[in-house]
């Protein structure tokens, strides 16, 4: 007796889920395009050196600065603040990942979240003279709406490709973010290097490209708002909503205020134990990511304050690794294909081992060689987040999403914390950037370690969820 999964898919239908899907997919990859505009503009060229500078304009005789009433170097004001905004962004996270998964509108949320940090953002305009702390406060504000918005993004993932699809949706998710970041960059290394002949100062110069990110962000996330549905997770014509196999709601038909997320989000934490090996593979990527995301947000720093880097310069070089970031995305995207996504990461953490190295032992005052190390960061930065991303992503009990991309999170794309407090009490005790960049090479180290142990086909059937032919 036949069964209605034995009768064949209606033409028409199998067609218009088909279109629904590129739809979604179009929109989820405008997100990243929209997203990466902060990553790139504030988080990794601009922010960093010019929040500096503001410190140290406020700084005493010693060279310190005292927020909330600690005093610590100027030049350290920068990471400390970027790590102090990942710990608040922790339960940020975990919070509202866990109200998306029970209410269904992780839609809603992402773009609420983006634009909160998109206004967080636009007003870094105003900051100049030694207003530091105005600076530190609209970085922590637009760094854990970055962070909200990013994670529930992720979550779409599962419902965007099929299992042996999902590496190569996931790579040109992260080529369309670096092509919309790179494509702002040339317009604000445009403006900074032509301020004079606009009247600006370069200070007003680097503001405005501060506010642009913001208003870039605002502008794109309006793709995502039209195309994306409320709920996340389920691929055009699934019946229904996959059930959490933790034990919780996952269709939000009895939804509770926040009191009753907290409650489920406590579940969800404990639900974690039962998946050891997801938390294996979590602990490898939080370890090497950090590292990664730290590079990331203070390497204009540490081109200015140690390399003697120019402003300029350091907009052409991350301006290069967004370029190159495009086709490293891609081609790991195909190596991974080929090999699957474990022994691509892992070539990629060597990658990064080797590019830190000749970072350290790079002479001050060349640029040429800046530019190189960019291209040998570009190549491999995208590919191993992607992957890592879309790997995980086989990982996680269906329904659960939102929450399990929220841990994720504490480590992806400038929201690191380990690295940047590593990188700050390195620079702290030694006065040098050098010993602070070199300091990092820890955690590709035992980030790697740990990916190798971690038994992915194992870790993909405790969740039950179906297995792709390459890993």
């Amino acid at each position: 007796m036949s069964t209605a999964t034995d009768l064949p898919e209606h033409p028409a239908t199998a067609t218009d889920d088909g279109r629904a899907l590129r739809r979604m997919q179009f929109g989820w990859y405008i997100n990243d395009w929209a997203n990466a505009a902060f990553s790139a503009t504030v988080l990794t060229v601009f922010l960093g050196p010019y929040l500096t500078s503001i410190a140290k304009e406020a700084a005493d005789a010693q060279g310190n600065v005292h927020p909330l009433g600690l005093s610590i170097r100027a030049g350290s004001f920068f990471p400390y603040t970027v790590s102090f905004s990942v710990l608040l962004s922790v339960g940020a996270m975990l919070l509202l990942g866990t109200v998306a998964d029970r209410t269904g509108r992780h839609k809603e949320l992402m773009c609420g979240a983006a634009y909160v940090g998109s206004a967080a953002t636009m007003g870094m305009f105003f900051l100049g003279g030694d207003r530091y702390l105005l600076g530190g406060g609209l970085l922590v504000v637009a760094n854990i709406a970055y962070a909200v918005s990013v994670a529930l993004s992720y979550a779409y993932l599962p419902g965007l490709a099929s299992p042996d699809e999902r590496d190569k949706v996931s790579s040109k998710g992260w080529a369309y973010g670096y092509a919309g970041g790179g494509l702002l960059l040339i317009a604000n290394l445009a403006l900074f290097q032509g301020h004079d002949a606009f009247g600006l100062s370069s200070g007003t110069a680097v503001r405005i490209c501060l506010a642009s990110a913001g208003l870039w962000w605002a502008i794109f996330t309006l793709v995502p708002l039209l195309r994306l549905p409320s709920r996340a997770g389920v691929l055009p014509g699934q019946p229904g909503v996959p059930a959490a196999r933790d034990g919780g709601a996952a269709d939000g038909k009895d939804a509770e205020p926040a009191a009753g997320s907290l409650r489920e989000l406590g579940r969800t934490l404990r639900g974690m134990r039962r998946y050891p090996l997801t938390l294996l593979y979590l602990g490898a990527f939080l370890c090497y990511n950090d590292g990664i995301q730290t590079v990331v947000s203070q390497a204009s720093l540490y081109g200015s304050e140690e390399l003697g880097m120019d402003q300029t310069s350091l907009v052409v070089a991350v301006l290069l690794v967004q370029i190159v970031a495009i086709g490293g995305a891609l081609l790991l995207g195909r190596i991974a294909h080929r090999f699957g996504a474990k022994s691509t990461i892992l070539g990629s953490l060597v990658g990064w081992v080797v590019t830190l190295a000749l970072g350290y032992f790079m002479p001050a005052h060349q640029p040429a060689w800046f530019y190189a190390l960019a291209c040998m960061i570009g190549l491999v930065l995208g590919g191993s987040q992607a992957l890592s991303r879309s790997l995980f992503s086989h990982m996680i009990p269906a329904g659960r999403e939102a929450e399990y991309f929220s841990v994720y999170k504490v480590s992806d794309r400038g929201t690191s914390w380990m690295g940047p407090l590593v990188f700050g009490l390195a620079y702290q005790i030694t006065g040098s950037y050098r010993s602070a960049i070199i300091s990092l090479l820890v955690f590709f180290v035992i980030g790697f370690a740990v990916l190798l142990k971690v038994p992915v086909r194992r870790a993909i059937e405790a969740v039950g969820n179906p297995v792709p032919e390459r890993l």
